[in-house]
């Protein structure tokens, strides 16, 4: 009995400790400029997409629509783990509470699991623009989308309620130090001083069945999607098809891929170092290299932006 109340005071009253990206390399202080930067990338490239399609009344269609929750996603989830990450380089602490280790990894799976989903939805949104574009405005209209992104957003928030609570409830006895720059699910139950063998497989199987309706609902769009391009008696159209998924595509495997490492595969292929380099890739490269995409790949929102910077340059020309 003794042993138990000593554990959960111990669980209690300790904080972690983030051993993340700046202890593991010989120049911290050019990686968290760098990191710096690429966050302040990160949320002006998607916070401009977000103004742009907002302020254009040519993008509010439903894909646009869908690419604004993605960039809202993106700005929410690199302010959850970066801000954090930065401050206690430049403060010198690495220390976080119990709570706020809880709330971080609640945003963050929360946000993940939404993305996911989202994705799933703007693969739908392409397969009925290309294979039912008589029927789209139907298919697709104003309520059809809310529901849709709605529905990303409360199954994403399943994710979190039902991993954290579990995770954070663990005694940890052990040593305090996170071999993360975040409090990631996999690096916190490594923590742990009880067996979580159960918990990991429950886990896995949650993960797999997240993974698994996004992936369904994509690689079923998409396969209609070819099928039908492939029927296409035009190669403008072929050309605009391709050219309008491809930029989809691109984001899915990119973060799909990164998912499908950090969750799916057996331990035997993890270290912290590798946990921590992929996650680098998908929490804060991503969130830069989806507005690009999504704004260099589209004639769309190039020209947008060229209009919006018209604009400003006329608005700056002195009154003469």
């Amino acid at each position: 009995m003794e042993n138990i109340m000593w554990v959960t005071n111990y669980t209690e009253r300790s904080d972690f400790e983030l051993v993340g990206l700046f202890s593991q390399s010989k120049h911290p202080t050019l990686l968290c400029v760098v990191i710096f930067v690429v966050f302040l990338m990160a949320l002006s490239g998607n916070t401009i997409l977000i103004l742009l399609i907002h302020c254009d009344a040519h993008l509010h269609t439903p894909m646009y629509f869908f690419i604004t929750q993605l960039s809202l996603m993106d700005v929410m989830y690199i302010s959850v783990t970066v801000p954090k990450m930065l401050m206690d380089q430049v403060m010198g602490v690495n220390k976080i509470s119990v709570p706020e280790c809880g709330m971080q990894m609640f945003l963050y799976l929360t946000l993940v699991g939404s993305e996911f989903f989202l994705l799933a939805a703007m693969a739908y949104d392409r397969y009925v623009a290309i294979c039912h574009p008589l029927r789209y405005p139907i298919l697709m209209n104003h309520r059809v989308c809310l529901l849709l992104v709605s529905s990303s957003w409360i199954l994403g928030s399943v994710d979190g309620f039902m991993l954290t609570p579990v995770t954070m409830t663990f005694p940890f006895c052990r040593s305090r130090e996170i071999h993360h720059f975040f409090c990631e699910v996999p690096a916190v139950m490594k923590l742990s001083c009880s067996d979580t063998s159960l918990y990991e497989t429950l886990m896995y199987l949650c993960c797999v069945l997240m993974l698994l309706i996004p992936v369904t609902v994509i690689s079923s769009s998409y396969s209609f999607i070819l099928f039908t391009i492939h029927r296409m008696n035009s190669a403008e159209g072929r050309k605009k098809a391709f050219a309008t998924c491809s930029s989809h595509m691109m984001v899915v495997i990119l973060f799909y891929g990164a998912a499908v490492y950090t969750y799916m595969l057996p331990t035997s292929y993890h270290t912290p170092e590798k946990d921590m380099i992929v996650s680098v890739f998908y929490t804060i490269l991503t969130p830069v290299l989806n507005p690009l995409i999504y704004s260099l790949r589209n004639k769309d929102v190039t020209r947008a932006l060229k209009k919006m910077l018209n604009v400003v340059s006329v608005l700056q020309e002195p009154i003469k």
